[in-house]
């Protein structure tokens, strides 16, 4: 086997004294970092008042959390936290759950440390710290922390670790980092920073001593933008040279694989590849290291692969990873010895399924995480149009719009006739037994999503998302702003903007553009804005604002009938309904009395808004007079004449993330096209 060996510079062994830097604030926090573009907004700094988003987070903070955490403290539903206490040594028994089951309560109290930064809720202060007093006992002395291990060296006495090539043990650590950091940042607290602390010097320890190995045991690679997170926090060196070694030992190794993107060197790579979550968390990792390092290389790679995702392997809902088992090399190759196979894979170019299609909700956040993170390196608005796509569509669908239920894959069709049974659910349930990774992921998300909303750059400030929010920041001089966000956007697109507080200095205010607007109209202070530049982009704003200014931007909510690349297969001469960034659907619902399936969309459909109430939600529907095709079921066959008789029946599509919420239901994206 070929030795890799990279040089650490030497330093102490043992944790340093140093003091956290300045606080940052930032969800991702990334003021100082010199090679990214955009840099992010105080997690207090923006506060949902009325709409879409405002909704989501009410139903977030009086459900989605509250629920999230009680199921990890219940060890009938949930053994993660029962795991830490046996750990710990404040209670007997085995380790039961997953090996990530350290991770996913890592998020859970990521999810109320975001929670806090919006509301500062002092119940949630209070239950944090508990279970961080916990979790602090159970951490070895030398800093390592992985429950599953933990439990059973308090019975043997043994001291292994990383002995499983497909252990969760840098994964969980990953977590923990981050979790760590984004509480720091929300309460000023170093109780869990400090646990942290010491599980990032003994990962820095292990991997300067470790073989090539041994160290690529870490599969989903969370830590490394843990890593990075803990460097930015603490501003120790040591933690940017461990990045950057994660980075330069990946591929580094005779019997890599693609479902842990280590067969071939990360740099050397210019596909996406593998396991999804594990890529797109890889992705998100290096963009933060370029963040720091300005690495051409680094950027040169992660081009390659947005580029290869977004033309070839991306669903229109943004969701990623659409096989639940592939080949790898794509099952071409004469040597069955090199085919390997790759669990919850990005499939061929176009290999797209619909009824079979994987897009975990866990790989769709890393997919938004990744263009979140372009996004602030280069402030171009094509990474903003992919996380407002998949925020809206892959991620939301992952929970229902109570906030109690979830699914772990996202198809964009399901038939109760398929003839066999899929691995996973396609009712969201409570929890998932076999892999509850998502459901934390995803209340964490929506718990933090107004900090994906603005940016700041020394020219000004950057709107991404838009709803109904108050922002009250400092520019990067220092300058005061508040500024009040109205819109019933998605639903419409009438956005208006007033200033509350300015610098009494010229500054820039950017709105996105979206790339599916076709026009776009600016006034301000009822004088309409010339030059406004096309979709897929950011119009400046500037001059000196002063107090009422008012911005109204208008973009046209026209519904669109999208058609994909003839290559995918499944989608010949079928469309999808889209409607501003929310693609729709039709469900059994919408079409009472037929079969779905049936539904051909004419040509010339016109589409008219209507207003729903689906599970206690208000939202916009899309009403559609559609064509049946007049067949009878099918039998035990596989091909028979076509029937060209048809009738017409209305129907009424619902938003993708909201299938499935008015109980069980067949469901598809894609509708035959009838001209």
């Amino acid at each position: 086997m070929k030795v890799f060996i990279h040089i650490f510079i030497s330093f102490a062994l043992l944790a340093p004294a140093f003091s956290v830097s300045a606080r940052q604030q930032g969800l991702v926090a990334n003021n100082a970092s010199r090679f990214s573009k955009l840099q992010s907004l105080n997690m207090q700094d923006v506060h949902w008042t009325r709409g879409f988003w405002a909704e989501r987070f009410q139903v977030a903070r009086d459900a989605m959390v509250p629920n999230i955490w009680a199921i990890y403290h219940d060890p009938k539903i949930s053994h993660a936290f029962k795991n830490f206490e046996i750990a710990a040594g404040l209670d007997t028994g085995s380790h039961a759950g997953p090996s990530f089951h350290d991770g996913d309560f890592y998020k859970v109290l990521e999810a109320m440390a975001g929670m806090y930064a919006a509301t500062r809720d002092e119940k949630l202060r209070a239950q944090m710290d508990k279970a961080i007093t916990v979790i602090a006992k159970s951490q070895r002395e030398d800093g390592y922390i992985y429950t599953k291990s933990l439990i059973e060296q308090r019975k043997t006495g043994s001291r292994n670790q990383f002995q499983d090539r497909l252990s969760f043990e840098a994964y969980n650590i990953g977590h923990l980092m981050t979790a760590a950091c984004v509480h720091y940042r929300a309460t000023g607290q170093k109780n869990l920073l400090a646990v942290a602390t010491k599980a990032t010097e003994y990962l820095y320890r292990f991997y300067k001593s470790a073989s090539p190995t041994l160290a690529r045991n870490a599969i989903c690679p969370s830590h490394y933008m843990g890593v990075i997170e803990m460097y930015r926090t603490t501003q120790e060196p040591r933690y940017l040279e461990l990045a950057k070694h994660l980075i330069a030992i990946k591929g580094k190794i005779d019997d890599g694989t693609d479902d842990n993107q280590d067969r071939i060197p990360f740099l050397q790579q210019t596909r996406a590849m593998g396991h999804a979550v594990r890529a797109t968390y890889l992705y998100a990792g290096a963009a933060d290291l370029y963040a720091e390092t300005g690495a051409d290389s680094l950027l040169r790679t992660l081009n390659l692969i947005w580029d290869d995702v977004q033309a070839h392997k991306m669903y229109i809902t943004g969701g990623c990873g659409s096989l639940y088992d592939g080949t790898s090399p794509d099952g071409t190759a004469y040597d069955p010895a090199v085919v390997q196979k790759i669990h919850q894979a990005f499939g061929r170019d176009y290999q797209l399924p619909n009824f079979t299609a994987h897009n975990e909700t866990c790989a769709n956040i890393g997919n938004m995480m990744w263009n979140w993170r372009m996004l602030q390196l280069t402030g171009n608005a094509k990474y903003a149009d992919v996380m407002e796509l998949t925020l809206y569509n892959s991620v939301l669908s992952g929970i229902s719009l109570d906030g109690k239920n979830f699914l772990y894959t996202n198809p964009l069709a399901y038939s109760d006739d398929l003839p066999f049974k899929q691995r996973w659910s396609k009712d969201r349930v409570p929890y998932i037994k076999l892999s509850n990774c998502c459901p934390p992921n995803v209340v964490r998300t929506i718990a933090e999503v107004s900090n994906y909303a603005y940016s700041k750059s020394k020219a000004g400030i950057w709107v991404h998302l838009y709803g109904g929010n108050t922002v009250q920041t400092s520019l990067a001089d220092g300058g005061r702003l508040l500024l009040e966000q109205q819109t019933a956007y998605p639903w419409k697109g009438q956005i208006r903007f007033e200033i509350r507080e300015s610098p009494s200095r010229p500054f820039s205010i950017f709105l996105r553009i979206p790339g599916w607007a076709e026009t776009a109209r600016i006034n301000v202070n009822g004088h309409p804005e010339k030059n406004v530049p096309g979709s897929g982009s950011y119009v400046q704003l500037q001059r000196i604002w002063k107090k009422g200014d008012v911005i109204e931007l208008e973009l046209p909510m026209n519904t669109r009938l999208i058609e994909a690349n003839p290559l995918v297969e499944e989608n010949r001469n079928q469309v999808a309904v889209k409607r501003g960034p929310v693609v729709y659907c039709l469900e059994t619902q919408g079409l009472p009395g037929n079969n779905l399936f049936n539904a051909l969309v004419p040509v010339h459909a016109d589409f008219k808004p209507v207003e729903m109430n689906v599970a206690g939600t208000s939202l916009t529907g899309l009403e559609t007079e559609l064509e049946l095709n007049d067949r009878t079921a099918w039998k035990n066959e596989l091909y028979r004449p076509v029937n060209a008789k048809t009738t017409k029946a209305t129907a009424t599509l619902v938003p993708y993330f909201a299938w499935g919420n008015r109980g069980h239901a067949e469901m598809s994206v894609w509708l035959p096209l009838s001209r």
